[in-house]
């Protein structure tokens, strides 16, 4: 491993293999990683039982605590706080992708439809069969969002039109199953209604062991996407015209990209439901503390938003105390006035890049 620079004159570490690292985005990651065990450690300790961190570093290393104590820790607060950054990788990576793939930086699963045609598949299992075995939800929503990604491949020509055409497709597609869903929500009994609502607006309150081992195979997937992938991507930031000339096969990656999006998004919709704007959010956050393309955007655009679920929720649950916040609006709360401070300085400095 040997330092060095890029043909853009930025600072890398360079492998004998060919492979190069930015120093720049290793930083980046470097500071998530720290943000998010800060978060870790706050979301740790918050809580109606008095335990926190420095108790479950104890439990590790053999302490002995009461009953409520453990309960608190290994069966409330660590599984909220793992399927939080899962979820939230699944959601910010999907968002990045979908931005590369449309060159559209406000592209997200739910703008495109692939969150609501899984929402769609859920509440129509949940309605015409009631008595279904809960495994067959996470297929449901796969089935729903792969409906939604063939349709939009069909309407736009098998891959082969623009990102806006894209674009615009998922948005017709996204307001018609909306209606379906609000339509469907409207005429449920009152009970199962408010539980579908709860559910709609993003939810960790049902955060267990069991639902993290359902989503991990979909995180581990991830992983050898983001290096199969990144490489498309990052032809797709240039301009479909541009990939082209490359040599980059838009007939197959396209649907490739499309297909990975599905699975991501449904995984995590099956597990703590719709996470809004945090597909858009994410990849600009990641975007302002260093511009990248590629593997390493898929990876920062992960891990910002990994640790803005877990941070919303963990100063959300600090500073409401006994009320219950959804995590879809505790994101919203507090993720969207950073995103906007991140997006005026960007503006601001500007024309000092220039």
């Amino acid at each position: 491993m040997k330092r060095g620079l890029s043909s853009g004159g930025r600072k890398v570490l360079r492998w004998d293999s060919g492979l190069e690292i930015r120093l720049d985005t290793l930083w980046a990651a470097l500071l998530l990683a720290t943000v998010g065990l800060g978060f870790s450690g706050l979301a740790i300790s918050v809580g109606a039982t008095r335990t926190g961190l420095l108790d479950f570093v104890g439990l590790l290393s053999g302490d002995t605590l009461d009953e409520n104590q453990i309960f608190a820790l290994l069966d409330v607060r660590l599984p909220r706080l793992v399927l939080g950054f899962m979820a939230g990788w699944c959601v910010a990576l999907t968002g990045a992708m979908l931005q590369s793939l449309s060159q559209n930086p406000l592209a997200d699963p739910g703008l495109l439809g692939l969150s609501q045609g899984a929402m769609v598949t859920i509440l129509l299992l949940l309605v015409l069969a009631p008595e279904a075995p809960i495994s067959l939800v996470p297929l449901a929503a796969i089935l729903g969002g792969l409906g939604v990604a063939v349709l939009l491949i069909w309407l736009t020509g098998g891959g082969q039109s623009d990102g806006l055409a894209i674009l615009l497709m998922g948005i017709a597609v996204e307001t018609v199953l909306s209606s379906v869903t609000s339509i469907m929500i409207l005429y449920l009994p009152p009970e199962t209604s408010f539980a579908v609502s709860d559910w709609l607006a993003g939810s960790l309150f049902q955060a267990s062991w069991g639902n993290i081992a359902a989503l991990a195979p979909w995180v581990a997937l991830s992983l050898p996407a983001i290096l199969l992938l990144g490489r498309a991507l990052s032809c797709y930031d240039l301009g479909a015209e541009m990939a082209m000339s490359l040599g980059e096969p838009a007939a197959r990656s396209k649907p490739l990209i499309l297909f990975t999006s599905v699975l991501l998004t449904s995984a995590a919709v099956t597990a703590v439901g719709p996470l809004a704007f945090l597909g858009v959010m994410a990849p600009h956050l990641a975007n302002a503390l260093t511009p990248t393309t590629g593997r390493a955007r898929l990876v920062l655009s992960g891990l910002t938003g990994g640790v803005l679920v877990i941070g919303a929720d963990a100063l959300t649950r600090g500073f409401a105390g006994d009320i219950a916040i959804p995590i879809g609006l505790a994101l919203t709360l507090l993720g969207v006035p950073l995103f906007i401070i991140s997006m005026r300085l960007r503006a601001a400095f500007a024309p000092q890049r220039n």
